[in-house]
């Protein structure tokens, strides 16, 4: 073959186009043009000499040699990345630009902290602080728009991500403190009280549904509810009860005098919290956010939640 001038810009926007199926889609990501956008496209097309995507079909799909190099190219541009980030940020204090993710449930005490924390530690770092649904987080990390994010864990079709466990976060009941009806009556329909639900557009509310259909409770749905700090109010004026559990309990901290947890009086179930990063992330930027979140996870979730209730201590508990 002969040499080629083919630039780095090119081969990025190959592999958009091929993650997304699209011009217009890559197009809008890159903030460029949709003639600019092909114009690369067929550049790179004609120095390779194979055509690497069936532009006659919607949405676009590679050929079989275009399938082929996609996968080099991921292999190439996750190295080149990483090289980069290595050396302008292999050293914490040397970080220049960091793009966090941080869940809504730890937007209360730990992730004001951890921002604090890390801005000593990378002095000469610009941060971009983003608080998002787990979901949400996950397509930002696969577009790169995001270096690291804080997320529901235990996640199916990671790709290249990097997942580091954090929490077991049990599920439990919360009740209004002054109701001294029995858990069990609570999710058998008998107490006169609405179940507040998690919106069905947030995976803890997802895996609260999944569990009431395994072990066949109906409930009726009357309340869907975004906040957890809404959520915790109404529990606290008698206005309902809900299942969620003890760190979405420890966010809402003002409300802890009118709402009591008790264990689920089924069998019990769990969310996983964990970070993600992406490949090109740096290893001492991950390893940084995670030692430190982990430390604060215990000292503002775990320990307060033991010395109130001890029978936590067993499902309540960072992830090894």
């Amino acid at each position: 073959m002969r040499r080629s001038d083919t630039s780095l810009k090119r081969l990025e926007i190959f592999q958009l186009v091929a993650n997304r199926g699209s011009v217009q889609a890559a197009s809008n990501e890159l903030n460029l043009s949709i003639s600019t956008v092909s114009y690369h496209l067929h550049a790179l097309e004609e120095e390779l000499g194979v055509p690497l995507l069936d532009h006659k079909r919607r949405p676009m799909v590679l050929t079989p040699v275009g399938t082929n190099y996609l996968k080099h190219i991921d292999e190439a541009l996750s190295l080149i990345r990483r090289a980069h980030v290595e050396i302008v940020s292999g050293n914490v204090g040397d970080a220049r630009h960091l793009r966090l993710g941080m869940i809504e449930d730890f937007e209360s005490e730990i992730a004001p902290e951890l921002a604090v924390h890390l801005a000593n530690a990378m002095p000469r770092c610009d941060f971009e602080h983003h608080t998002r649904l787990s979901h949400e987080f996950l397509e930002l990390l696969r577009a790169r728009k995001l270096d690291l994010c804080v997320a529901n864990g235990q996640t199916e079709n990671l790709g290249d991500f990097q997942e580091f466990p954090i929490l077991r976060d049990p599920f439990v009941l919360a009740l209004p403190t002054d109701n001294d009806a029995s858990a069990k009556s609570y999710i058998s329909g008998e107490s006169p009280l609405p179940f507040l639900r998690y919106s069905r557009h947030q995976i803890i509310g997802n895996l609260i549904d999944a569990q009431l259909r395994r072990l066949k409770i109906s409930l009726p749905h009357r309340f869907e509810i975004d906040s957890n700090q809404t959520m915790m109010a109404m529990i606290a004026s008698g206005a309902g009860w809900a299942i969620t559990t003890p760190l979405c309990y420890s966010q809402a901290r003002r409300f802890h005098g009118q709402v009591t947890l008790h264990p689920f009086p089924a069998k019990n179930f769990a969310r996983y919290i964990s970070v993600f990063a992406t490949p090109e992330c740096s290893t001492s930027v991950t390893d940084l956010v995670n030692s430190t979140l982990r430390t604060l996870v215990e000292r503002h979730a775990l320990i307060p939640a033991f010395e109130k209730m001890p029978w936590l201590k067993d499902q309540f508990r960072l992830q090894n």
